[in-house]
């Protein structure tokens, strides 16, 4: 089995439960609610929010650079996804999902939205009109949902860009929010604060540097305002994937730290973001980066119990510990780990999957190999 192919069987082992139940139109029923169940109501958007926004770049990945096997399944999948997205946005369907209340949809729609600007061609230009219509409402009725001060203007953001692959109309207001806003919250050496401070945890990668850096580059030849702070943006993501490449110790464990860490490897986006978006810095090697973020998910993976009896994961890093998550995590918040399968929208005959294995700085550091001096984004 080659590298590539483990990482897509490991995708969709996660998220096959969520879009095969959606898919058959009993989400609702199947999915695991006991777990802080106060949340029952929001789960089902964030498992099939979450699930997308990892599956989109292999959708949209060129078929025709695919093996036979490979391009049989993605064609599957595809279909899968857009009867997925009619179930989940139709109002008479029994999955249909909340969108306009209680502060959370909105998170997750922006999840949803996210995807489509992910696989503009895969999703948005392959659904038909009907449910396309429902799509859009379902973006615009998460509108009614007020964004914090924080992270949350870039769910905000992102809503109005997924409208704007639609070809719908969008509230450019809403949409420049966050990229001005996060301005102003910069801190230095490749970091956002969540707000005005800085935090101890990984919402630069959950969040804010991904949906930045993919807002600046859709939007950019729409704004002169974005233009000219797309390359500084795409900057700082850089440098901040450089910092989670150095967080992955040599056995492919990594630190800890922050709140909702049972999103367990989705805490590496932004790095498989920046690989996915060939922005690496210079001193990284595509391949290295692959074999860095293949050891977090083998050491994750092999852990038990990650699923439970039918196949929905259970919270906690490694294995199951509910005591890490907290109140506002339920089983479907767990899905936004399929973040870090984002390089399977690469091509196979891409340097990151066909690159031979190298080692990664944890691992070349504590065996006394030679690294490139770390040095601060100034």
């Amino acid at each position: 089995m080659t590298t590539r192919q483990e990482w897509l069987n490991a995708l969709l082992k996660i998220v096959s439960p969520v879009l095969n139940a959606l898919a058959d139109g009993k989400l609702k029923a199947a999915l695991p609610q006991e777990f802080h169940p106060d949340r029952a109501s929001f789960a089902p958007l964030e498992a099939f929010g979450r699930s997308m926004l990892g599956l989109a770049p292999w959708l949209e990945a060129d078929e025709n650079a695919l093996d036979a096997e490979e391009r049989a399944l993605q064609k599957a999948w595809r279909e899968k996804a857009l009867v997925c997205l009619d179930r989940a946005t139709d109002p008479t369907s029994q999955d249909f999902m909340l969108f306009d209340r209680g502060g959370q949809p909105l998170v997750d729609t922006a999840f949803l939205a996210h995807a489509v600007v992910r696989a503009p061609k895969a999703l948005a230009a392959r659904l038909d009109s009907r449910v396309k219509k429902q799509l859009a409402n379902a973006f615009r009725a998460s509108r009614a949902i007020a964004a914090y001060d924080s992270n949350w203007l870039f769910f905000t953001s992102m809503v109005e860009a997924g409208l704007y692959v639609l070809g719908e109309e969008y509230d450019s207001m809403r949409l420049l929010s966050a990229l001005r806003r996060f301005q102003s919250w910069y801190l230095g050496d490749g970091v956002y604060g969540d707000g005005p401070e800085f935090h101890w945890d990984y919402y630069n990668s959950f969040v804010i540097q991904p949906m930045y850096v993919d807002l600046v580059n859709l939007m950019r030849g729409e704004y002169p305002e974005i233009e000219a702070m797309r390359e500084t943006v795409n900057h700082r993501a850089a440098r901040y994937a450089s910092e989670l490449e150095r967080m992955i110790g040599p056995e492919g464990s990594y630190p800890i730290i922050g709140r909702s860490i049972c999103y367990r490897f989705g805490a590496f986006q932004m790095l498989s973001q920046a690989a996915l978006e060939r922005m690496l810095e210079p001193h990284l090697i595509p391949a290295g980066v692959r074999c860095g973020l293949t050891a977090v998910i083998r050491r994750v993976m092999e852990t038990t119990p990650m699923f439970d009896d039918n196949g929905f994961l259970l919270p906690g890093v490694v294995g199951c510990q509910p005591e890490l998550a907290e109140p506002y995590i339920n089983i479907g918040s767990l899905y936004l780990c399929s973040a870090v399968f984002l390089p399977l929208g690469l091509a196979p005959d891409d340097p990151f999957w066909s690159g031979p294995d190298e080692a990664w700085t944890g691992k070349k550091v504590w065996r006394g190999d030679h690294i490139t001096i770390d040095h601060a984004l100034t």
